[in-house]
């Protein structure tokens, strides 16, 4: 695992650095999305709120992890898929967050519809998230 997270840093033209792999670890573990607080309390490292914070937003610049908003108006994140490179997200699919234990999924499978906007309008970003109960909840 060290080796495909040391890759994928290499690849992103990114520094080798501690907190930066333990935080792709926690995510690679994870098998859902992970909040700021999630990441400190997991990192059982002592990484400050701000190192957590600024390799946040440059995985999601780069193309590494991706945002879920949430009813709450927070984020969450989840790893991206190879097809994801700096500047260019392609993870247009559904997010499902269970209401019983609070996992967020990427369901991969389940794209979101292409919108049509009006006449002057040019989409950034198209969010589609699902509440519900989890496989592992029913």
């Amino acid at each position: 695992m060290q080796n495909r997270i040391a890759d994928l840093l290499k690849k992103n033209q990114l520094s080798i650095t501690d907190s930066r792999k333990k935080i792709l670890e926690l995510f690679q573990n994870a098998g859902g999305a992970l909040a700021h607080s999630d990441i400190e309390k997991m990192s059982g490292e002592h990484f400050d709120r701000v190192t957590i914070y600024r390799t946040l937003q440059t995985f999601v610049e780069k193309g590494i992890i991706h945002t879920i908003p949430t009813v709450d108006n927070s984020v969450l994140y989840a790893l991206c898929k190879d097809e994801c490179s700096a500047g260019h997200h392609h993870d247009n699919h559904v997010h499902f967050i269970c209401d019983d234990c609070g996992t967020t999924y990427c369901l991969d499978h389940v794209l979101i519809p292409k919108v049509e906007l009006p006449l002057g309008f040019t989409e950034k970003q198209t969010d589609l998230v699902v509440s519900g109960t989890c496989k592992n909840c029913n």
